[in-house]
């Protein structure tokens, strides 16, 4: 595997088995990495935790990392009750506010060019089985569905503003068609970009890579984990499944692009970084 010319930002997911955010820094900085994503998922991750800001700036400041966030994976900016999607709305909002005070963070033990990133997934919505389909409501109702993402996009730009933040937008289990338009309309704005994860798109055998690489030019972010298509997996340590890791590797360097070992064990990132020092891609101030 040939390494890279230059230092590449790599970090680690929140993980289940790190009860407290002070576990997690631990073992990033142990591990050589620069950064923590931050998963609203986690009970210990919810809006009152990333709103203490200056707790967050302080034990990040003691090791040497900062952070980047994952949005909620329920997020659903296109739920047709109000009261849902006005609350997912006002956590974006406040997300953003709160992250605008993590950028000096960012920018101080980061790669100045990059970023803080917001990761979010696109929310599928329901949908409805008939005798012979299943009819999804988001197609059904695509002018409504996509009336809402304009209206996210521009609440993004206004709550953004001229912060270094971007959203960006991950594949899961594959794009639905209704869901590439909201993307390209989203990334018609600065304050949007997207996130590659790896695992998951080898999963469903790559479906999602035409449209990733027809908008290569706003790839800023990736989730780097390996896996398999049959039978399907993700999240494996890196070297345990079938990517071309180095060949991803390439295209995130070429991107300036940051990267999230998305393992789910502690001993899955371990191998992950230790795969990475062998094929050069870990620099001498990452080792040291």
């Amino acid at each position: 595997m040939a390494g890279c010319e230059s230092k590449m930002q790599f970090g680690m997911p929140t993980l289940i088995e790190n009860r407290t955010l002070e576990d997690n820094i631990n073992l990033c900085s142990r591990l050589g990495l620069d950064f923590i994503e931050l998963n609203m998922n986690f009970p210990e991750y919810q809006l009152e935790t990333l709103e203490r800001t200056d707790f967050l700036l302080d034990a990040g400041g003691r090791k040497k990392i900062y952070f980047t966030i994952h949005l909620d994976e329920n997020l659903n900016v296109a739920d047709f009750n109000s009261l849902v999607s006005e609350a997912y709305l006002e956590t974006v909002r406040r997300t953003i506010n709160a992250a605008k005070k993590l950028v000096p963070l960012c920018k101080k033990y980061g790669d100045k060019k990059q970023p803080l990133t917001l990761n979010m997934h696109m929310n599928h919505g329901i949908y409805i089985t008939l005798p012979d389909k299943k009819v999804r409501m988001y197609e059904r109702d695509f002018e409504t569905y996509l009336k809402s993402y304009e209206r996210f996009k521009s609440k993004c730009r206004e709550w953004i503003g001229d912060a270094d933040i971007k959203i960006v937008v991950e594949n899961t289990d594959g794009f639905m068609d209704y869901e590439k338009h909201a993307i390209e309309m989203l990334l018609e704005s600065p304050h949007f970009a997207l996130t590659w994860d790896i695992g998951h798109s080898k999963a469903v055998h790559e479906i999602d890579v035409p449209f990733i690489m027809d908008h290569v030019d706003r790839l800023i972010h990736f989730h780097i984990h390996d896996g398999s298509e049959n039978p399907p997996k993700n999240h494996l340590a890196l070297g345990d499944g079938e990517i071309d890791i180095a060949e991803r590797l390439r295209l995130a360097g070429s991107c300036n692009a940051r990267c999230v070992l998305e393992t789910k064990t502690v001993a899955a990132l371990e191998k992950s970084v230790d795969y990475l020092k062998l094929g050069g891609f870990f620099s001498e101030k990452q080792m040291s």
